[in-house]
């Protein structure tokens, strides 16, 4: 009686995991080599910080919000806009009230690492190479691959001639094992591998990943749904000038290309 027990109970847990994979598998794609960033993302407090007080009350904290708002809630929010979390801008911020963009470090598949945004107050830039419109691309799943793709391309259709833009796609990878040097080193080859192929642009997109803990960076920019996509027009001063998430409209696209536009005349 009791091994029958047993066995109805696994056959409920098989059947309710199945189930929950069935539903994944509707809403995200399967993993590729270039995004590796829905891989596990369980975190660990660092031993040296078991006594520390600050830290633990932080990570307690954190650990209420992240469960607060947990996966569940970003597939249902997926389900009722598709990953639109607001509207774009329908015209530039000022540049008197824009906030800046939180410097974040990134690798790209050959190893280098730089800081994002690029500026013409970042050290190891000149001013006369600083872009004077960057637009920055972010997926935290590879589910925001293909809405990034809608920004990204006919970004690039209209300004791939421009000397005066950048466009980076950024993956943030948050992973503890991952995050590890040899296993990151690792990624980064796979990731060198499976380059994209180039356009005949002078613009390329720049194909960059962020290594570690983001969470105080989703913060400061409000993102909490990790399954859609970003977007965000960045100056030459590093400040974010117009946002945009999800698939792009046609009225959204054509906000973010004249903001652009507008950007490149300033002075």
């Amino acid at each position: 009686m009791l091994g029958l027990k047993r066995l109805l109970s696994q056959r409920h847990t098989i059947h309710h995991a199945r189930n929950l994979s069935k539903l994944e598998d509707k809403l995200l794609p399967v993993i590729s080599f270039r995004d590796p960033s829905q891989w596990s993302s369980k975190r660990f407090l660092d031993i040296y910080q078991f006594g520390n007080k600050e830290a633990i009350e932080k990570e307690r904290a954190r650990l209420k919000d992240e469960m607060n708002r947990g996966y569940f809630a970003d597939i249902s929010e997926m389900k009722q806009h598709g990953g639109k979390i607001a509207m774009a801008n329908k015209i530039i911020v000022p540049a008197m009230t824009a906030m800046k963009f939180p410097a974040t470090e990134v690798s790209y598949p050959d190893g280098i690492s730089i800081k994002l945004p690029i500026t013409s107050e970042n050290a190891n830039t000149a001013k006369s190479d600083a872009p004077k419109a960057s637009v920055l691309c972010l997926s935290f799943r590879a589910s925001s691959q293909v809405m990034v793709d809608s920004w990204s391309m006919p970004f690039l259709d209209a300004f791939g001639q421009s000397k005066s833009v950048q466009l980076y796609e950024v993956s943030f990878i948050d992973s503890w094992l991952l995050t590890r040097n040899p296993i990151k080193k690792i990624l980064l080859r796979i990731m060198r591998k499976s380059k994209p192929a180039e356009r005949n642009n002078v613009v390329q997109p720049q194909i960059v990943y962020s290594f570690g803990d983001h969470y105080d960076f989703r913060k400061e920019l409000k993102i909490l749904n990790l399954l859609t996509g970003y977007i965000y027009l960045i100056d030459k001063l590093g400040r974010i000038r117009w946002q945009g998430s999800g698939f792009a409209t046609p009225d959204e696209l054509s906000s973010l290309l004249s903001c652009t536009s507008f950007m490149l005349e300033e002075k």
